[in-house]
């Protein structure tokens, strides 16, 4: 009785031997017979002379059990099953020492730092922009990951991204050291969510990402106040770029002229149209508000390719009017057209986000454009219930401390919010929201103060009380909204 076998076997061989693979003649009397190999393996088997290379043949063996070389078949059997197990250790070996290997960086990130106010700079090379995975949060996507629970960590080397003086478009408002501020800790706070890691600003990369489009925040003082730190990120680490700084109007577009991409800022406090919209000449103590009226702020918005809103602290009245007709016509009082009413703030809010909401879902480009909106800014003033307020603060509120005031924060608004983005999504509209509130209402030290350049004389009786005209609403830079935009970032990117 005689069985063929077909066995595939590592053959070692030195440049002087022939490979040479059995065709369908089978062997003689226990001798393994070979063919003519392929000419590339041939090829690939010229090297150094007597170099030892292992290649695989087909060796056919064909056994008669009844002849004398059954005994050696089951030899060759076992040293094959030896072979192969060695073979295989050493595989597994190999495979557990290999390095990781991580997808190559598609830029390089090369921070520009001032070292003094003289404007000179030293050019410190940061770590190297995260891995998709990293940005996404160390392994978990932006949306597994709540980036916005966490704390904040003291980091005196990485910390602030860029240097006040460094940035050439800082505002006067905003430029806390230049004013007066020596304590820069506020400057060194990074955020750590619990479970995954905030990705570092990397401006090129943000670049590419926005290469030939635009991005655009639109809301009241303080979206202005972070767009103003995406101005700075970019303006301080790219600086070989070419860029200019617009205004028209309600409207600031930052060129980044070799990326054919702008940052915008479009003011629009109360995202409808209302009689505060003048961005110079808006301190109006009888608000009103067209709330189904959003048409002449959203033509100025409509083509970017980044929507970035938030729209808060203007909502905080007792009561604000909203006018069914025009602003021109309001004055009229005999106009049967012209009807106006004082409502509840927030109901007002919630007419007008309406509005937003129904203009997104109608006019946005689905598959284009992406959309955020950004939670409610904290205040620390002493009115919003903060003992403290920020004037003379210069430490993060401490654990221990945390729920003292509501930091005019309102709830409500935001569950009004999270309503319309999720009617959104029903109507296949994505809006992300980019939750602050948080990790700000920790940030007591952050605020302008008294740091800051006072646009009025101030009077005798602030003089003896600087606590009495702080600015504890809006954020120092560098500062705060640096991480609002590291979040931004984060979702973009990834």
């Amino acid at each position: 009785m005689q069985a063929t076998y077909l066995i595939l076997l590592p053959v070692y061989m030195s440049e002087q031997m022939a490979v040479k693979v059995a065709a369908s003649t089978p062997p003689r009397k226990c001798q393994s017979a070979t063919g003519a190999g392929d000419p590339e393996d041939r090829r690939l088997l010229k090297g150094s002379a007597k170099r030892s290379t292992r290649v695989w043949g087909l060796a056919t063996v064909s056994v008669s059990l009844q002849s004398q070389c059954f005994s050696s078949f089951v030899l060759l059997v076992f040293v094959m099953f030896v072979v192969t197990i060695v073979s295989f250790t050493t595989r597994s070996g190999a495979a557990a020492k290999m390095p990781t290997l991580h997808p190559p960086l598609t830029t390089d990130f090369t921070v520009m730092t001032s070292t003094s106010n003289s404007g000179a700079t030293k050019q410190v090379t940061a770590p190297p922009p995260p891995t998709a995975s990293a940005v996404d949060g160390a392994g978990r996507g932006v949306e597994e990951c709540d980036m916005s629970s966490g704390q904040w960590v003291y980091d005196e080397e990485g910390y602030p991204l860029y240097e006040e003086s460094a940035c050439r478009f800082m505002s006067e408002n905003l430029a806390c050291g230049k004013y007066g501020r020596t304590d820069l800790r506020y400057q060194h706070w990074r955020w750590q969510p619990n479970g995954c890691d905030l990705p570092r600003f990397d401006a090129a990369r943000l670049l590419e990402n926005l290469r030939g489009k635009r991005l655009a925040f639109v809301g009241d003082s303080l979206n202005r106040n972070q767009w103003l730190s995406m101005v700075c990120l970019i303006d301080t680490a790219t600086p070989g770029l070419h860029k200019t700084l617009n205004s028209s109007a309600a409207l600031f577009s930052f060129n980044i002229h070799e990326y054919n991409a702008s940052v915008d800022f479009y003011w629009s406090p109360l995202l409808v149209q209302s009689n505060s919209d003048n961005p110079v000449h808006h301190r109006v103590a009888d608000r009103t508000v067209r709330a189904n009226s959003i048409v002449e702020h959203a033509r100025r918005w409509t083509d970017a390719d980044v929507l970035v809103f938030n729209s808060y602290l203007w909502w905080r009245h007792p009561s604000i009017k909203v006018l069914w007709g025009s602003f021109e016509t309001a004055t009229a009082a005999e106009h049967e057209y012209s009807v106006s009413k004082a409502v509840d703030g927030l109901r007002a809010f919630e007419l007008s986000l309406a509005t937003w909401a129904e203009w997104l879902e109608f006019h946005v480009h689905r598959a284009r454009t992406s959309v955020f909106f950004m939670s409610m800014s904290p205040t620390h003033l002493p009115s919003d219930g903060d003992n403290h307020g920020c004037y003379n603060e210069t430490e993060p509120i401490a654990a221990a401390d945390e729920g003292g005031g509501d930091h005019g924060l309102n709830p409500a608004f935001g569950r009004a919010v999270e309503e319309q983005v999720q009617r959104l999504g029903a109507r296949g509209v994505a809006v992300r929201v980019v939750n602050v509130t948080g990790m700000s209402e920790r940030r007591r030290d952050a605020h302008p103060s008294v740091h800051r350049r006072q646009w009025d004389p101030l009077t005798e009786a602030q003089r003896r009380d600087p606590s009495s005209y702080a600015d504890c609403i809006h954020w120092c830079l560098p500062g705060v909204p640096d991480v609002w935009n590291q979040l931004l970032y984060a979702h973009i990117v990834s």
